[in-house]
This record gives C-alpha cells, structure tokens and sequence, in this order.
C-alpha cells in the first residue's frame, strides 16, 4: 500500500511540474532600500546595516575567529569580508561546482576545531557528463588567504535532473560528527527510500566515513550515513545550545514548511505524511499525523520559504536571547514578501510567537547567523545581493 502511494505522489509530482514552472516565474526582490534604515520591532527598535552589496545569490555565512566573515555565492565564488569590507577578489582553491537555478555553491562551515586545524566545509551541487547532479561534501584548509589541500569528503547518490531540492546545510555536534542535510530533488519518492541519501539528514564522521552507531548501519535497506528520512526540502539545521538537540527547517510545496527536531532513525513523514500541497493545489496526502512518523515541531499554512536557522544566545538584544530566528524567501508565493521571523518560546519548550521582522526591505532572505558580537546577519537571495546587520538602535 506504502509503494502504491508513493507511486501516486511521483505521478502527482510529474503532473505538476508545468504549473510548478509558472509558480516560480519571477520571483525577485525590488532594490535593497538605502540603509542604514532604523525599523521597530514588538520588543525595541532596530537599525539595518549593509555590511556588504553587490554579492550574487549569497547562500550562507560563516564567521572567523578574528571577526572577518566568509560568504559564499551560489555560482561558484567564495568571498571574505574582511574588516568589514568586501574583498573584491574571491577565495582561491574553491573547487568547480555545477550552477542549476538552485544549485551551485551551497554552505560554508568552520571545523569547530578551526583555530588548531584551518579545516574548511563546503557543500556545493556535483553534476557529470550525463546532465545529472548530486550534493557533495569537501573540506580543505584556509589559512585566511587561499583554500589548500581540498579532498572530496562525501557524494550524495541522489543524482536527478533536477535543478533544485540539494540541501547542504551542515551542523557540527562538536563530539566527531558532521550532520549533512541532503533535499529529495523534487523527487518525492526518495525521501521514503532508506537506500537513496535524497531526503535525509545523514551523520558523518569529520572525515567523511560512516559512524558504527548511526541508527541503520547493518541494515540492508538503509544506506549506513542516514540519520533521519522524510525530508523535502531542508534549508536550516543547527544545535540548539541549550538542550543539544539537533533542529532542521524545510520547503514544503504549496504550505508545509516545517522545523523538525531531529531523532536518530526518525521518519519525518514526506511526502506519506505533509500539511503541503502541490503548487497547482492538488492534494498530496490525506494525512497530516500518522503513527510512526515523527510531527514537526512547528509548520506554516501558508509556506514562507523558510530558511536559515539562528538559535539567538547574546547579550546585544537582550530580550530576544532564546528565542529562534529563520529567514523567509516569499510568503503563499507572493514575491516580495520576503522577511525574517522571530520565535518565542514558553518555559516549557512549546511554540508561541512568530513575529515577522524586516518585511519592510521586501528582501527574499536566504541565510540568518548570530555573529561573535552578538548581533544578527541576514544573507538576501539575490544578484546583486547584501550581507546586512542587525544592530539595537539607539
């Protein structure tokens, strides 16, 4: 019964694909405004910064220990903000990436051993002569000014057409494992197949091979680097400081973005189990909860596209310190409707707020970070786009 349906959702999906294609026309953003900007947000006022402009399709950012910044842009490019200004000339020793419309250049991680090590991640879309594309994994060693030493650490086996869904968001859990989420490629039928790494978030040693106590390992119809399956689309995977869990965002299609709190050996439903629908409105599933599937945390009806994933810990905003931010891209697919939300929380863990904060820059955002000055940083996705900041205004 399992297969006949996700027969179904494959025949749905490639049903479709037409309307998916008009859904996701044009959906850019109007010129950044002039900033500095001042903005009032629910608990103070805030001031909008531009640290860097005319980026092209920025997709994440990572921080050095002496305060520059590393951003890397979808085509291809690894750039460094240094002393607050943009170096104009990209980090050599990146290695080539296959540029789709959502794929290229994906994440950049430090090792969290960087001051001792140098050691550099990067995600990016791998393609080969046959036009398909996949999600690889490599490190290298950056000593501030080029990257050496580059060695592929992982290839996902996921290879499609596709041009979108690759993930690449990474988390390290500080003990000796990199966390890699890998998207299905718009392929739903992978993500409920243990042997196929589209749809999951896979654990890896730091050295790219497999841990003996992943959740899997041994069993014929899992390949051994998954952790988790059920996945669509993720956008977002960070540890959450307080309770050491580990939290992941995806895409949904038409609603059903989710923020999942991720289980070893945990199914997290797609596409058996969505509050989602296809981007012409035809239904995917008839259930939204179903035994043996784990909930999301959290889901938007309708879908902000979210991304990026911030668990805020300083001192700059003080009333927001544990509370969680994640950028949106459009919301109900409606361009320029772009913002970034802030979620609150009870004492006891459970979801009460989100509060939209920067939709008046009407900016699809594609990455949120919590700088060592305990500010916030937001990536716009877009060409040119712009490393802003986020500062208490006063």
């Amino acid at each position: 019964m399992q297969k006949m349906k996700l027969a179904a959702v494959a025949a749905l999906a490639a049903a479709a694909a037409a309307a998916t294609a008009a859904a996701q026309t044009d959906r850019s953003s109007p010129p950044l405004p002039e900033l500095p900007r001042t903005l009032e947000t629910s608990e103070q006022r805030i001031r909008v910064v531009a640290v860097a402009e005319g980026l092209s399709h920025p997709w994440s950012l990572a921080f050095l220990p002496n305060g520059d910044m590393l951003v890397t842009e979808r085509p291809g490019r690894l750039r460094i903000v240094r002393g607050g200004r943009l170096d104009p000339d990209p980090i050599s020793g990146v290695p080539g990436v296959h540029v789709t419309r959502l794929g290229g250049l994906l994440e950049v991680a430090l090792h969290p051993d960087f001051d001792r090590n140098e050691l550099l991640y990067l995600t990016h879309s791998k393609g080969r002569e046959d036009g398909r594309s996949t999600t690889a994994l490599v490190r290298g060693r950056f000593d501030g000014e080029a990257l050496t030493d580059v060695e592929e650490l992982f290839v996902a086996n996921n290879w499609s057409e596709s041009v979108t869904n690759f993930g690449g968001r990474l988390a390290f859990d500080g003990q000796g494992h990199v966390f890699v989420a890998v998207g299905e490629r718009q392929e739903p039928e992978r993500a409920q197949n243990g042997l196929d790494h589209g749809g999951k978030v896979l654990r890896l040693r730091e050295d790219g091979s497999v841990p003996d106590d992943n959740p899997f390992v041994g069993q014929d119809d899992f390949a051994p680097e998954v952790y988790s399956l059920g996945h669509r689309s993720p956008q977002g995977l960070a540890f959450d400081p307080a309770t050491g869990e580990l939290w992941e965002n995806e895409h949904g299609p038409l609603g059903g973005d989710e923020i999942n709190i991720i289980r070893a050996g945990g199914n997290y439903g797609w596409p058996l189990v969505t509050y989602g629908k296809e981007y012409d409105g035809t239904p995917i599933s008839e259930d939204v909860s179903r035994p043996g599937f784990e909930d999301p945390f959290m889901y938007w009806v309708p879908s902000i596209a979210i991304s990026g994933l911030a668990f805020y810990t300083g001192d700059r905003f003080p009333a927001w310190r544990g509370n969680v931010f994640v950028g949106s891209m459009m919301e109900g697919r409606i361009r320029w409707t772009g913002h970034m939300q802030r979620l609150t929380f009870s004492d006891a863990g459970l979801p009460i707020q989100r509060e939209p904060i920067l939709g008046e820059l009407r900016q699809r955002i594609r990455d949120v970070r919590q700088g060592p000055d305990g500010l916030l940083y937001v990536l716009t996705e877009e060409d040119p786009g712009a490393l802003l900041r986020i500062e208490p205004a006063t």
